[in-house]
């Protein structure tokens, strides 16, 4: 079985990039469905869904979520990038 080595993730709104770092992975809501990021996901870009949340682990184990407002999801060989229309960083929700 591969081995892969973790997400390098960005994420970037009109006015500010909010968050950069490695993550293990990474959960959207796009226009299509929920999509969950893992380490040697297939390229693809889809639309994030107008006032959803992103949230991702980091390495560590950390979860960080983001109220997004629209924008895409880039998933390349590089990483993942959300480029939204705004975004902010909240209090992580509770299992």
């Amino acid at each position: 079985m591969a081995t892969h080595s973790p997400l390098t993730v960005k994420l970037v709104a009109v006015e500010a990039q909010i968050w950069e770092g490695e993550a293990s992975s990474v959960y959207a809501r796009t226009t299509e469905g929920e999509l969950g990021v893992y380490p040697g996901h297939i390229p693809m870009l889809g639309e994030v869904a107008v006032d959803s949340n992103v949230h991702l682990y980091t390495t560590e184990g950390e979860r960080l979520d983001f109220e997004v407002t629209g924008g895409f999801i880039s998933i390349t060989a590089d990483g993942v990038t959300v480029l939204a229309e705004s975004a902010r960083q909240v209090e992580a929700a509770t299992a």
